[in-house]
């Protein structure tokens, strides 16, 4: 084993582990995406470690440890199809590509979208669809989604956006503004009915798009 896998691993045992019982596939998908190939040049000493690494002056990546903590708390499975709200590096999107059936991303910026599906491509992922948009407002799709991966904070969550979602499935956000920010876990128990749980206090950047806004119709 390598410096570089050692590290990976060693992120994988103490932040990420102590946080939840992540599966054995999710262990594996972190352990074999290299997230130092998805680190700008200048931050790559820092590729495991425990901070939100700048993608430019709006975007960073989440930490190991929400990583680990969000899919912890999806449990992600094989079949399902996901909706993730920030393609960002492109980590994440590689990582849950290898638990579910098919993901499909959305990045406001151009420039990180592109450079996210090139190394996708490179790593030979191919079932992950990258589209450039803005979903601070909603996200209009044909399709419906086993789980929505929301990669930065909103205000406050209305549930206007919650129709893309089959039953039984899962949405991860962070909700709140300031230092005041809890991750949540709802699930859609029927057609109109939704369980919200509380998963643990955290801070994230706010969802380009809504910096100044007091609600978000999700």
């Amino acid at each position: 084993m390598d410096n570089t896998q050692k590290a990976r691993q060693n992120a994988i045992d103490s932040q990420i582990r102590p946080w939840g019982g992540l599966s054995y596939i999710a262990n594996n998908a972190l352990r074999n995406i290299p997230r130092e190939y998805f680190v700008p040049d200048a931050y790559k000493s820092l590729a495991f470690a425990d901070i939100e690494i700048p993608l430019n002056d709006k975007t960073k990546m989440l930490s190991p440890k929400i990583e680990g903590r969000l899919l912890d708390a999806l449990n992600i499975k094989p079949n399902e199809i996901v909706l993730e709200i920030g393609t960002g590096s492109g980590y994440l999107t590689a990582v849950t590509a290898k638990l579910c059936k098919s993901i499909t991303s959305i990045e406001i910026d151009k420039e990180l979208s592109n450079n996210a599906k090139k190394k996708l491509n490179e790593l030979n992922i191919d079932n992950a669809q990258l589209e450039i948009g803005d979903a601070s407002q909603g996200w209009q799709s044909n399709d419906f989604f086993d789980v929505v991966i929301v990669g930065s904070a909103v205000p406050k969550i209305i549930g206007r956006y919650f129709h893309l979602l089959n039953v039984g499935g899962r949405i991860f956000v962070v909700e709140g503004t300031g230092n005041v920010m809890s991750a949540k876990l709802i699930t859609r128990i029927s057609e109109h009915k939704w369980d919200t749980k509380t998963l643990f206090e955290t801070y994230l950047g706010t969802m380009q798009g809504l910096e100044a806004t007091k609600s978000f119709e999700f």
